[in-house]
């Protein structure tokens, strides 16, 4: 049994020495040639490993029923605030834009304000059928968007007192106007954004 159990390690030693010295000659004639997303690599002339280039595969594993439906969920609240998102964050720039155009403050504050009342004339209606997951999602993507957190839009735009009101709003259904994107501990909404091609 001793035997048997030194032959195999002194055959497997030498298996891995040989194997290393036709490796170490092989790198020496190695061949790249790129097509695309195929890879081809010649050994010595006279061996061919093609090696492809996949995209990304994320495998989901959902081990309860009530995991699978809550990464659903997910998806259709990501597809319904995303665009809302990204919407807010134009318009914000298109208001940074204008905004540099006015001179005095008092121009600024009415323009502030004649926005203000568009937006929530335009979207209130639809805001407020969103769930409060749904409400939550949209903070996070508008740090996403904006690189800004609610939080610091409102105060910037409207002043501390209505930034305070607007905070303790968002408190009460259990929110915060200062939460913010993180692409890794929010991995799965980036996810999906990738997965959907929501950018």
């Amino acid at each position: 049994m001793l035997i048997r159990v030194f032959l195999t390690g002194m055959f497997l030693i030498s298996g891995v020495l040989m194997a290393g010295a036709q490796t170490d000659s092989a790198k020496k004639s190695w061949g790249i040639v790129e097509d695309g997303d195929i890879v081809r690599i010649a050994i010595d002339g006279k061996d061919t490993i093609w090696v492809y280039d996949f995209e990304e595969v994320v495998i989901k594993d959902f081990s309860t029923p009530e995991g699978k439906e809550a990464y659903r969920r997910l998806v259709y609240n990501v597809r319904k605030t995303l665009p809302y998102a990204k919407l807010a964050a134009f318009r914000l720039q298109m208001m940074e834009d204008n905004l540099q155009l006015l001179t005095t403050e008092k121009e600024r504050n009415q323009y502030i304000k004649a926005t203000e009342k568009a937006i929530k004339e335009e979207f209130m209606a639809t805001l407020k059928l969103f769930t409060r997951s749904q409400g939550k999602l949209l903070l996070k993507l508008i740090h996403r968007e904006t690189g800004k957190t609610s939080y610091e839009i409102l105060k910037y735009y409207r002043g501390s007192a209505e930034t305070f009101y607007w905070s303790a709003f968002a408190r009460f259904y259990d929110a915060s106007l200062k939460d913010e994107y993180d692409p890794i501990l929010d991995y799965q909404i980036e996810m999906i954004i990738k997965q959907y091609k929501l950018e």
